[in-house]
């Protein structure tokens, strides 16, 4: 039973402890693969990027720093595998930050995250745990709001708690 619909969504992230906020609204692809299974695909807009350098003018005795921003020419994919008892997010695209996080309630899952290849060696990814206070799949048939509450971790040390918001509008 593979059915899609297209939908406007609104996903935000929020920092219950960090001054960290992210709000995303866009068109989906919403997948139904089960009577309670579900993927959404969604393009996410492009991280922009910066570029330093160092400009010496002839009338400058010290060097000035010069930073152009650029967005990538590709778009990042941003894809979501979504159940009432677990939910995987995966972000790739254009050679940025990539990253996967698995969430299950009441679970330490794990969240990979994998920075561009001038950053670190290629295929080692970042390893960090989250702990899953709080997973809520509400709507039927489809799906109308997810919103996960989860602590993201570094071995003992606890890196905030965050809230994951999904807004599916039918």
């Amino acid at each position: 039973m593979l059915t899609h619909h297209r939908k406007p969504v609104c996903l935000s992230l929020i920092s219950t402890d960090l001054p960290i906020w992210s709000v995303v609204e866009t068109a989906a692809t919403l997948y139904q693969k089960d009577t309670d299974r579900f993927h959404l695909l969604m393009t996410a807009p492009p991280l922009i990027s910066c570029e330093v350098e160092s400009v010496i003018s002839p009338e400058d005795t010290l060097p000035q720093t010069k930073s152009k921003a650029y967005a990538p020419n590709s778009p990042r994919i941003l894809w979501l595998e979504i159940s009432p008892y677990r939910v995987i997010m995966t972000m790739q695209g254009n050679a940025q930050v990539s990253y996967r996080h698995f969430w299950e309630q009441g679970v330490y899952g794990i969240s990979r995250y994998w920075l561009p290849t001038e950053s670190l060696q290629p295929n080692d990814p970042i390893r960090l745990r989250n702990f899953t206070r709080s997973l809520t799949l509400n709507g039927h048939p489809l799906p109308d709001n997810l919103r996960l509450e989860y602590e993201l971790w570094a071995e003992k040390v606890q890196l905030g708690c965050y809230i994951l918001n999904l807004e599916i509008k039918h």
